[in-house]
């Protein structure tokens, strides 16, 4: 069976892999809008730490023989955890001054970390394998799914909604925003803005975690992994919106659709169609599909 001329497999299997890739891009591009939506940070080490993430949970198995499903809980607390200390140690002191600064200086941790990891593992990749729950696949009838990648988009959604919710319609996300909005009446209210600032930074890291744990078994775990995925997954915030939540979800997954459909139908244009689309947007809406002009 054939749809304009493609065969039927060929077409949902793009829009498969479409799908996988908008999770990732959705996941890291929401803890990048968290980052600076709230904190007004551009956080540059966010693909380095996307890789801790799968690197955490490949020492984890490797080393202490902890298997995926710990691994998918403690990867994205210790990530978590380390991003709380750049918070705390770096980026604090940079606040007063201009957000170059603190691009500079997460860009300059990015280079460290793959470089450290570099050195240490090399550029090969280590394979991670899949958790034996989830292996297989599901015939739809028109393609195979495999229990892996649907439990991927499943997760995403999953926990892309649950941000959203959490910090559009919770007392919590109230705070965290008004927070950023004016952080001395906050502190009047006896709330610890600086304890919630390192707390949203390290959540939104904690994000770039659990995506690298998921993305272990799927693409191989290397220091390059974060490499090139977060110039798109940049595209993809600048296109939703600098700092909307809801864009970074939308867009993300709608650009992985794209982008699959692209490698269908004109395959040359796959590497560069969200950058195209970027470019568009930004001529129509500099702020974003989905942001506000400040």
């Amino acid at each position: 069976m054939e749809i304009f001329g493609i065969p039927t497999v060929a077409l949902f299997g793009q829009l498969l892999i479409g799908l996988i890739n908008g999770s990732f891009y959705a996941l890291l591009s929401l803890g990048l809008a968290v980052i600076f939506g709230l904190l007004n940070i551009i956080n540059f080490a966010h693909g380095a730490l996307y890789m801790l993430g799968a690197f955490t949970a490949y020492l984890l198995l490797s080393k202490l023989g902890i298997g995926y499903w710990w691994s998918l809980l403690l990867a994205p607390i210790i990530v978590g955890a380390i991003g709380m200390i750049i918070e705390r140690t770096m980026l604090a002191r940079l606040y007063k001054l201009d957000h170059l600064y603190g691009l500079l200086l997460t860009f300059g941790l990015a280079l460290i970390i793959q470089g450290l990891f570099r050195n240490w593992f090399g550029s090969s990749g280590e394979p991670y394998p899949i958790p034996s729950a989830l292996t297989g696949s599901q015939n739809l009838g028109f393609m195979f799914l495999p229990n892996y990648r649907a439990w991927v988009i499943l997760a995403s959604v999953v926990v892309c909604l649950g941000t959203w919710f959490m910090i559009e319609r919770t007392r919590l996300g109230a705070y965290l925003r008004a927070a950023t909005e004016n952080p001395q009446l906050v502190q009047a209210f006896g709330i610890n803005v600086p304890r919630m600032i390192t707390l949203t930074y390290g959540f939104g890291v904690a994000l770039a975690g659990f995506g690298g744990v998921m993305a272990a078994p799927i693409y191989q775990v290397s220091p390059q992994m974060g490499e090139h995925l977060i110039i798109v997954v940049f595209a993809v915030v600048v296109i939703g919106g600098m700092g909307s939540i809801l864009g970074s979800i939308v867009t993300g997954f709608g650009l992985g659709l794209i982008e699959g459909l692209t490698k269908v139908f004109y395959p040359e244009a796959s590497n560069t169609v969200i950058f195209v689309i970027m470019a568009i947007v930004l001529l129509i809406k500099p702020a974003g599909l989905f942001g506000t002009q400040k």
